[in-house]
């Protein structure tokens, strides 16, 4: 008898079991599996508590104030959505105006910054024409090794960083560019060159051990600051607001900003000029060199980049002149890379050999005249 209780309990137990599984095959639970870079910016929440709504409605109504005295200062509110309209999480949208805010600050203090003069100053046998020459050839070592523009930037500043601190001869320039472009290779790169790819590349002039020594003694001399902003860092974040109106040639756009970048860092002359500076400055001759009679400056880029076009003039002259072959003309590096199909051959386009004075003038002057 008790033995067909427990029979007919499992039996009932098993029924249940199996209606509720039919029940679930009914209304399968559907269920999205989302790539960490897709998720979305709200959590997926289905009550808001009470407390929480009054925290929504407060941030909606600063929100609204901003949006309010933003239309009061004249600002334009495209230069809001810019950030906004990004989907690449690297652009970190909620935070880059204070990221760059940060970055601003950082360009300027004196351990991320080389001396202005440091070849009169620090370096007895050194000339600006043989920095030239160092960083033409790393060009092409960053072409070599398919380096990433990053590394590049990064390689120059620790190489113009230590030169402002040690002298050297001119025999070991070479070893401190290709000592310096290892560190920042191990710094920006997923699989970065070998110290034995670096040897190479100098025909084995300089041995392994070598390298590696000048590694630690330039390591030392930055105090392992490694992570200075470049004119990279600032080009991303200024090419996107250049390329609003010129929906046409945006890639043109960005190929001769990185261009000019890299022009600039041939010249000893634009040492002394911050970062963001010269990527303002590349900006706007790239902007002028695709559309001369357009000009080349606007409130938003006057925003965006925190320079008046008055305050470019002289640093824009000298990428001018570099772009017009007038300074640096024997280094063909640069521009062997950027006569390339994959970069629009942008180092073929014409540019007048003038710059109109009137594209410096201030805007909001120039606006009430």
């Amino acid at each position: 008898m008790a033995e067909n209780q427990n029979c007919a309990r499992m039996t009932r137990a098993a029924a249940k079991r199996k209606a509720s599984s039919m029940a679930l095959d009914e209304n399968p639970v559907s269920k999205k599996r989302v790539v960490l870079g897709e998720l979305p910016n709200m959590s997926n929440v289905v009550a808001v508590p009470n407390q929480e709504r009054e925290t929504l409605k407060a941030k909606t109504s600063v929100n609204t104030s901003k949006r309010q005295m933003k239309k009061a200062l004249m600002i334009p509110e495209a230069s809001v959505l810019i950030e906004s309209r990004s989907v690449d999480p690297q652009m970190c949208e909620p935070f880059a105006s204070d990221i760059c805010a940060y970055l601003r600050e950082m360009e300027g203090k004196p351990k991320h910054r080389p001396l202005p003069d440091y070849i009169e100053k620090v370096q007895s046998d050194l000339t600006p024409h043989m920095r030239a020459v160092l960083v033409d050839w790393l060009v092409e070592v960053a072409e070599e090794y398919k380096l990433v523009s990053d590394t590049l930037y990064l390689t120059i500043s620790y190489v113009d960083r230590f030169l402002s601190v040690k002298p050297i001869n001119r025999q070991k320039l070479q070893l401190v560019g290709v000592s310096a472009m290892l560190i920042a290779s191990k710094y920006e790169e997923i699989g970065p060159p070998k110290v034995e790819d670096f040897c190479y590349i100098t025909d084995n002039t300089f041995t392994k051990q070598e390298v590696v020594s000048m590694e630690a003694d330039i390591l030392l001399a930055l105090q392992f600051e490694l992570g200075s902003p470049t004119i990279k860092t600032f080009l991303r974040r200024f090419t996107r607001v250049a390329q609003e109106d010129f929906k046409d040639s945006q890639l043109q756009i960005e190929f001769l900003c990185c261009y000019l970048s890299e022009l600039s860092m041939l010249d000893y002359t634009c040492v002394k000029y911050l970062p963001s500076l010269l990527s303002a400055s590349a900006v706007f001759l790239a902007r002028f060199i695709i559309r001369p009679k357009q000009h080349p400056w606007n409130q938003m880029l006057e925003e965006y980049t925190k320079y008046k076009a008055a305050d470019l003039q002289v640093c824009v002259g000298i990428i001018h002149d570099l772009y017009l072959s007038r300074r640096g003309n024997t280094l063909e590096a640069v521009r062997n890379k950027y006569k390339q199909h994959k970069y629009k051959c942008v180092a073929t386009m014409p540019v007048s050999p003038e710059l109109p004075l009137a594209f410096f003038e201030d805007i909001t002057i120039r606006g009430m005249a």
